[in-house]
């Protein structure tokens, strides 16, 4: 009797994330479709190690969608997680190369940088009338700044093999930046779907004054949402710094842009209150797949950013239309 009620829930909540995704995940089927007969792709673009390859880049993108789409859902936006995840991945790195601090330590640094981060971005954001944009912008240059004060411009290279498992390995056949992936997944759709915490995000995004008025303390949320968000960069930084086997100044440029493209083109609303991290996956997908045919099509790098460019803007179209139309 159990396991028949637990199948009908599990059916319906699949039938009401196709419905909802309905748009994206035909056009994430198309794009696949494209390269998979493209002549110019088609050997490469299905095979196994080009889909774990796929899977681990986008692991870093979607650790960053995840407090992404926590920070667009209140209405705001954080540019500082692409300088986070240079800063973090540096001193992480720096921890095992200069000073031979153990590996949890030195990745236990690197997360805890991001959250600082978050927590201070949070602070100023939750106690001023600062826009996220401009406090966010003035970190993520501070960020970037700090990140090449410590390595002089220089990455910081790590040759052990146990630094490398973090990005680079495998848990049995899957890459373990993809079970990190699946935890963070986890528990991000938890937080919002499950907890009082996550319902407080979607009231202050919906109506920050109705939301006070109702008892919500938006100040707190504002903040952890932020925290949550850093945290998040300095997970990915620590990971890509172990991907690429060094601390690099560099690492991250641009991050932030994809984390936004995931989290619009998988149907957050950029005006705030609505969003879900089930699109935000299919987002990321998207971007993953889109950057790896382009690559393998070997399309110019400059085009890349034009055709990517251009995805977000048309995502933020359609969301005006959507947002109008509820109107």
């Amino acid at each position: 009797m159990r396991s028949n009620k637990a199948l009908t829930k599990f059916n319906k909540t699949v039938k009401i994330y196709l419905k909802d995704n309905f748009g994206i995940l035909i056009a994430f089927f198309i794009l696949c479709a494209f390269l998979a007969i493209n002549p110019a792709t088609s050997n490469s673009f299905l095979s196994t190690k080009n889909i774990f390859n796929i899977l681990r880049q986008i692991s870093t993108n979607l650790y960053l969608a995840c407090g992404m789409t926590m920070v667009i859902i209140l209405g705001g936006i954080d540019l500082s997680v692409g300088s986070i995840i240079a800063l973090s991945g540096c001193i992480s790195a720096g921890c095992v190369a200069r000073y031979n601090l153990p590996l949890a330590v030195a990745i236990l640094i690197g997360i805890s940088i991001g959250l600082i981060v978050g927590m201070l971005n949070g602070a100023i954001i939750c106690k001023t009338t600062i826009p996220a944009f401009i406090v966010t912008l003035a970190t993520m240059n501070i960020m970037k700044g700090l990140a090449y004060v410590y390595t002089g411009g220089s990455p910081v290279r790590v040759v052990s093999k146990e630094w490398q498992f973090l990005g680079a390995g495998y848990i049995g056949p899957f890459p373990t930046p993809v079970i990190i992936l699946m935890i963070v997944l986890i528990t991000t759709a938890i937080i919002m779907n499950k907890t009082k915490f996550g319902r407080h995000i979607y009231a202050v995004g919906g109506n920050q004054q109705a939301a006070q008025f109702s008892g919500i303390n938006v100040a707190k949320v504002k903040f952890w949402v932020h925290a949550f968000s850093g945290l998040m960069a300095g997970l990915a930084g620590v990971v890509l710094a172990s991907r690429m086997y060094s601390g690099q100044p560099t690492a991250g440029d641009g991050a932030e842009m994809d984390a936004i493209a995931a989290v619009v083109v998988g149907g957050t609303s950029m005006a705030g209150g609505y969003g879900k991290i089930g699109g935000t996956i299919i987002g990321a997908l998207i971007i993953g797949v889109l950057n790896n045919g382009l690559n393998l099509m070997n399309i110019n790098s400059f085009w890349q950013y034009v055709v990517k460019g251009s995805v977000i803007l048309l995502a933020v179209y359609i969301d005006y239309f959507r947002t109008k139309k509820d109107k």
